[in-house]
């Protein structure tokens, strides 16, 4: 499941890819306009800011805004930033792998290697839903 502070984040990252002429959003605005709890806002920010998602600028006409092009922003790289490995079983990640209790062959588990399909289907689509995507399925439904 999607946790709160990813969807947090992939909801500041569409409101600060709609901002006119790409200028700077204050985290303040992206707070009202989102209902994202402001000092839980911030922290999110900060984290795309870390990873290089967002850039900020300081000052009267400060805030924050995307340090890359919409369509090289995707699902992928948010989510795994804030929820760690997209895999519903520790046995089938690679940075977070960890061996499971009852598995004595890891390599015959047939459970093991369905998920692993799973997962591998999974990051596939997440990788190629941009944030430009996004954008354009909001504007095909509204």
């Amino acid at each position: 499941m999607l946790s709160k502070k990813a969807k947090y984040a992939i909801n500041a990252l569409i409101y600060i890819a709609k901002s006119k002429d790409s200028s700077p959003v204050m985290s303040s605005e992206i707070s009202k306009n989102q209902h994202i709890p402001k000092k839980f806002l911030e922290r999110i920010l900060l984290d795309l800011k870390e990873a290089e998602i967002l850039d900020s600028k300081r000052g009267r006409h400060g805030g924050y805004f995307l340090n890359k092009p919409s369509h090289d922003i995707n699902l992928a790289d948010v989510m795994r930033l804030f929820d760690g490995a997209i895999a519903f079983l520790p046995c089938v990640t690679h940075d977070y792998y960890e061996p499971c209790e009852e598995c004595k062959f890891e390599e015959q588990c047939g459970i093991r290697h369905a998920f692993m399909e799973l997962k591998h289907l999974t990051v596939k689509f997440l990788k190629s839903c941009t944030l430009k995507d996004i954008l354009e399925r909001e504007f095909l439904l509204s």
